[in-house]
């Protein structure tokens, strides 16, 4: 099953591929690697899930907020390798960076929105490594950003 059935069995769409907002490109390959660029929550042309969790967001909303994230990433990884996705072995790290205020201690939980569906579309290819952290803002204001690295063949 490829990435798009398998997200469409679980009720999601690969998004269009975000372009770049700087200067910037949305992913590198290198050797055997692709580094994605941190995505945001930006679906199809659309800002979606902006605000600061512990202010204005729930631990649910930033999860889907994650989730997107992590759609925009399958959608560059596929790019990346031009369509073949069989190229795409591991998942090898997510960066996870939550927009929040100070006295917010659940990144981790956050983050998983974007983990927990790698893991359900890739399998054992979808468990990495990855980092959970808070910032003061991100840009258009949205509540989550996260950048991955793919081992492909």
């Amino acid at each position: 099953m490829s990435i798009a059935e398998k997200l469409t069995s679980l009720g999601y769409e690969l998004p269009q591929v975000a372009a770049p907002a700087a200067n910037y490109v949305p992913y590198i390959v290198s050797g055997k690697h692709i580094f994605i660029a941190g995505q945001i929550p930006f679906l199809n042309g659309q800002v979606m899930h902006t605000g600061r969790l512990g202010e204005d967001l729930s631990i649910e909303q930033g999860m889907e907020a994650a989730r997107a994230c992590a759609l925009n990433i399958l959608a560059q990884a596929i790019a990346a390798v031009e369509g073949d996705e069989s190229r795409i072995k591991q998942l090898v790290r997510l960066g996870g960076f939550v927009n929040c205020t100070a006295d917010f201690y659940d990144h981790p939980k956050v983050i998983n929105g974007a983990s927990d569906l790698m893991v359900e579309v890739l399998g054992d290819a979808g468990k990495h490594a990855r980092a959970a952290v808070g910032a003061p803002s991100l840009p258009l204001k949205v509540a989550v950003e996260i950048d991955a690295i793919f081992e492909i063949a």
